[in-house]
C-alpha cells in the first residue's frame, strides 16, 4: 500500500489521481453510450461532464468546510488549500446536481435526463476512486477489535471505547479478539497508520469499493433496461443505492463528519433516500 505508482525525478503518478482520471474518461464513454441509446447527441456529454465535475469538486469542498467551520473560521486561508485534503462525497453530489441544473437550463435540456446519464458512471467512478483511497491509506475503518454494539450504535461511541482500550495493559488487551480476519495494518505514513499505528482496521474503503461496483452493475445492466420510466429514474435510484451503501459503510469508518451528535452521512443519506423515493413516485404519476 503506497500512494505513488511510479516517479521519475520530481514527477509522480499517484494511484488516487490515476483512478479518478480513468473514472472520468471511462465515465464519459459510458454516458455517451447511454445518451446514444436515448437518441441524444453524445457530444453534449463531454461538456456536461466537465461542468458536473467542477461543480461537484466545489460542492464537495464547501460541504467539508461547512462541517469543519470551527477550524476553517480560524484559518480561512486553508479553505483553498485542497491539497491538504478535505472533500465530502455528499457535498460533491449536491454540487453536481446544481451544476447539472445550470447546464440543463443553458442548453435547454432536462437536467433529470442528464442525471440519468451520469448515474452508472458515478458509481463506477466512486468504486475506482476507493482503490485510490486504499493505496493512500485513507477513508479507513475502526480497529477490528471494536465491539459490534459500539460500531452500530446510533451515536458514535467508538472513541470512548478506543480511549478505554488503549489505557489497558497488554494482558488485559489480550481479552479482546479481532472480530474479522481481514483487518489491514496500514503504513504509519498514511492517515490510517497515523491514527491507529500497527493496529489492524476495517478496510472501509474496500467495503465501499465492492458495494459501489455492485451498484454500478445493477444500474447499468438492470435498471437501465427498464422501459417507459420518467426522466430521473436512474438518477434517483443512484442516490438511493449510494445512500444505503454509505449508511452501512459509515458504521465502520473512523473519520466521518458529525452533525448534531450523529454521523453526518447517516443524517444526509437518510434525507436523500426519502427525497429520492418521493421524486420517483411523482415521476410515476406523470
Amino acid at each position: 500500500m503506497h500512494p505513488v505508482l511510479f516517479s521519475i525525478g520530481s514527477f509522480e503518478i499517484r494511484f488516487y489521481g490515476l483512478m479518478y482520471a480513468i473514472s472520468f474518461f471511462l465515465g464519459i464513454e459510458i454516458a455517451k453510450f447511454m445518451a446514444k441509446e436515448r437518441g441524444y447527441d453524445s457530444k453534449i456529454i463531454e461538456n456536461y461532464a466537465f461542468v458536473a465535475m467542477l461543480s461537484g469538486l466545489l460542492g464537495g469542498r464547501l460541504y467539508y468546510v461547512f462541517f469543519n467551520w470551527s477550524y476553517y473560521s480560524k484559518y480561512p486561508a486553508e479553505i483553498l488549500a485542497t491539497w491538504h485534503g478535505g472533500m465530502a462525497i455528499h457535498g460533491g453530489i449536491i454540487g453536481g446536481i446544481i451544476g447539472t441544473f445550470i447546464y440543463g437550463y443553458i442548453k435547454k435540456l432536462n437536467p433529470l435526463t442528464l442525471g440519468d446519464f451520469a448515474a452508472a458512471p458515478l458509481l463506477l467512478g466512486q468504486a475506482l476512486g476507493r482503490f485510490g483511497n486504499f493505496m493512500n491509506g485513507e477513508i479507513h475503518g475502526v480497529p477490528v477489535f471494536t465491539p459490534w454494539k459500539v460500531i452500530f450504535s446510533l451515536k458514535p461511541s467508538f472513541y470512548d471505547w478506543y480511549n478505554y482500550y488503549t489505557s489497558l495493559d497488554i494482558f488485559e488487551k489480550l481479552k479482546y479478539k479481532a472480530l474479522v480476519p481481514w483487518g489491514l495494518v496500514f503504513p504509519n505514513t498514511s492517515p490510517a497508520g497515523e491514527e491507529f499505528p500497527n493496529i489492524p482496521v476495517h478496510p472501509a474503503m474496500l467495503y465501499e469499493l465492492i458495494l459501489n461496483f455492485i451498484g454500478f452493475l445493477f444500474i447499468f445492466f438492470y435498471l437501465r433496461k427498464k422501459e417507459n420510466k420518467a426522466p430521473g429514474y436512474l438518477w434517483w435510484n443512484y442516490i438511493i443505492i449510494y445512500s444505503i451503501i454509505r449508511i452501512f459503510v459509515s458504521f465502520f469508518r473512523a473519520e466521518d463528519l458529525m452533525l448534531l451528535g450523529f454521523r453526518a452521512p447517516h443524517v444526509v443519506s437518510l434525507l436523500m433516500i426519502i427525497f429520492s423515493v418521493i421524486m420517483i413516485k411523482i415521476g410515476e404519476k406523470k
